[in-house]
This record gives C-alpha cells, sequence and structure tokens, in this order.
C-alpha cells in the first residue's frame, strides 16, 4: 500500500515519536510510506534523517490544499494530530482516499461537541490510544479501536549515562526522574511539591526533569525557587533519545492531570524502572495490578508518599520494575503496533467503508 502519516505538530514529543515509529514499521513491512508535515518542524528532520520521502505544510489550511492536491496519489491518509482532521476531511471529495485518524489526548470535549461528532463520524477508521482517549468517541456513540502506542527496543549507552552524571555532577545520589513538556497538563508543579516533601526526608535523592518549555516553565521555576530546591530539582529541558538515561533511575514519576497512556512511562517501564504517577487518563489502565502506585492528580502529598516507598524497598522496586517490563514486552511492541494499523488500512480500502458512523 501507498501510506501517507500525517502531523501537524512542530515540537518532538509523545505523538511525533510514534508516528515516525509507526512510518518506519511500515516502510519495515514493505508498504510505501510518506509524511506530510509541518515545515521546519522536529518531526521533518528526523524523518529525512530516517529516509523517509517528506511533505511539508506550515499552516493547517495548508495541510488541507496540499491533501485536496496529492491525497488521492495514497491508498490510505493517516492523521496522528486533531487539528489536521478536519482539513483532511474537508478534502475528501477531491482525495476520495480513507481517513484513519489516531487519537492520542484523553482531554474531555467542551463546547463544539457536535463539529467533534460529526468530525469523527465522518472519519473512516478510528483509533484511540487507550481507554482514556476513546471515552469521548464511544460518549457519541461512535466505534473505535484501541491500539496502544509501542516502545521500540533501547540500545544501551553506558558512556552516554555515565557523561550525564558527570556532567549534572550526579554521582552519589538517588535520582528520581521525570520526562514531561513544562505544560500545564503535565502539572510540574504538583510534582516540585512533591520533590520537596521527599527532599526533606532523603539529602540523597535528586529529582531531574527532562522536558520541552511550555506554559507552566514560569510557575514551574518559581517554585523551585521559593522552596529553595535550585540543587535538588533539575530543569534539564528537551534531551533526543532521553529513554537511554532513565537506566540511572531510582524511580520514575508522572505528575499528569491529563494523559492519554503516557509514552515516557512505557520507556520508563522498558528500562526496569518503577514508576509512581497520577491515576489521570491512560496511566490507570498502564500502571493498573501493581505495575505502578498511582495518586489523585494535585495530590503532592500523595506522589512524594510513593516515591517514599519506593525509596525506602529495594524488594517492592525490583518486583514492581520486573512486572512492569514483562507488561510492555508483551502489549507493547512496535511490531504488535504496526501489524493491527496495517490490518486497519487494509479494512478501510477493501471495501470502502465511506463516512463511518
Amino acid at each position: 500500500m501507498r501510506i501517507l502519516q500525517i502531523n501537524s505538530e512542530r515540537g518532538w514529543r509523545g505523538g511525533e515519536r510514534q508516528t515516525l515509529l509507526t512510518a518506519l514499521g511500515l516502510r519495515e513491512r514493505g508498504h510505501d510510506v510518506e509524511v506530510l508535515v509541518r515545515g521546519g518542524g522536529v518531526l521533518e528532520t528526523r524523518a529525512q534523517a530516517e529516509g523517509l520521502r517528506t511533505h511539508a505544510a506550515k499552516t493547517t489550511a495548508e495541510f488541507g490544499g496540499w491533501l485536496a492536491r496529492h491525497g488521492r496519489a495514497y491508498d490510505v491518509l493517516h492523521v496522528q494530530t486533531a487539528n489536521v482532521l478536519a482539513w483532511a476531511l474537508l478534502a475528501k471529495p477531491l482525495h476520495r482516499r480513507p481517513v484513519v485518524f489516531s487519537r492520542r489526548t484523553s482531554f474531555p470535549i467542551r463546547g463544539f461537541s457536535g463539529f467533534s461528532r460529526l468530525k469523527w463520524g465522518c472519519t473512516d477508521v478510528r483509533v484511540a490510544i487507550s481507554e482514556a482517549a476513546a471515552t469521548a468517541m464511544r460518549e457519541m456513540g461512535l466505534s473505535v479501536q484501541i491500539i496502544p502506542s509501542a516502545v521500540p527496543p533501547v540500545e544501551p549507552n553506558t558512556l552516554r549515562v555515565q557523561e550525564f552524571i558527570l556532567r549534572e555532577k550526579l554521582a552519589g545520589y538517588r535520582l528520581v526522574g521525570t520526562a514531561a513538556a513544562l505544560s500545564p497538563e503535565k502539572d510540574p508543579v504538583t510534582l516540585i511539591h512533591a520533590a520537596a516533601k521527599v527532599c526533606a526526608t532523603y539529602p540523597d535523592v535528586i529529582f531531574v526533569h527532562w522536558g520541552a518549555e511550555g506554559a507552566a516553565a514560569e510557575a514551574a521555576r518559581l517554585a523551585i525557587r521559593d522552596l529553595g530546591l535550585e540543587r535538588r530539582y533539575r530543569l534539564l529541558g528537551f534531551e533526543a533519545g532521553v529513554e537511554q538515561l532513565f537506566v540511572a533511575l531510582t524511580v520514575f514519576v508522572m505528575a499528569s492531570r491529563h494523559e492519554a497512556l503516557g509514552s515516557s512511562v512505557l520507556d520508563a517501564m522498558a528500562q526496569s524502572v518503577p514508576v509512581v504517577a497520577t491515576h489521570a487518563g491512560g496511566l490507570k489502565e498502564l500502571l493498573a495490578d501493581g505495575r505502578g502506585l498511582l495518586s489523585e492528580p494535585g495530590d503532592a502529598g500523595g506522589l512524594a508518599a510513593h516515591i517514599v516507598e519506593l525509596l525506602s524497598q529495594p524488594e517492592r522496586r525490583l518486583n514492581m520494575a520486573t512486572h512492569g517490563l514483562h507488561e510492555v514486552q508483551t502489549r507493547y511492541g512496535l511490531e504488535a503496533m504496526v501489524e493491527q494499523y496495517e490490518r486497519l488500512y487494509l479494512r478501510a480500502t477493501s471495501p470502502r467503508l465511506g463516512c463511518a458512523r
């Protein structure tokens, strides 16, 4: 099949990583795969580095225009970001190709729900990465298939880990880490307040926080300063391939208020790192049955208590890490994800589904 993957984000977060992994996995299975991306964005650079043919648009409207002109050249159009979906559907009378949409967020739909119902209803195949991400569609009476995000194998890099420890002067400390943008839905301020409670008990613990800038960055820096955590809570910014460094962590933590699944949590589990998180969205599914410790979103005390619980119990950390690794290996493999999408594409193209209900 000739498949076009479509993603309009400029930066690099979980959805962009999954878009690239999907494209590469499909190419590995013999399909002709191209990507339509935001011009100048990180995904464009990374896709080109992998030898994928890329096409670029500057605005969401330009995505629609491009699809109207060129979409007919493909068998399937797979939209990976919500703000392009309407344009792909508006262009459908011209490209006349099935549209697949993957929902990667669990934000509730407030206002314009009728528009969302119309847009999703006219999508040929709907996918969600978790039950939490599927909820809004199902509440509208729409069918949706769950295909979780995938975790590719991570190539060990001991030298990189050692250089990281030396560069950040972390030798002799136990590290609690997170990888999350400094955005409100990731709630870095609650995590910083939890860190203050943990650091008051454990002088040998340092928190490391990888992630791009966002709307909560200023509040996060203010909280660090007000709590006197400048040396104990390190904002390290975005770092490509950061999952290679997770092996240096004693505990991984995610403080999200909204989370469709949590690909960085999957990365931590794949590196045998035990996880503390909120039960927001798909995190509750991912970390059920003892695979992690869960607390209420916004509950700094609950997060801190669970972090302390793992820091103080090495055997429990090991058991949880083993359980988590097994879950990732059995349910979140790249090959399984790509195979499920391949089957969906075949169903979408033969026979044509038209406007789904």
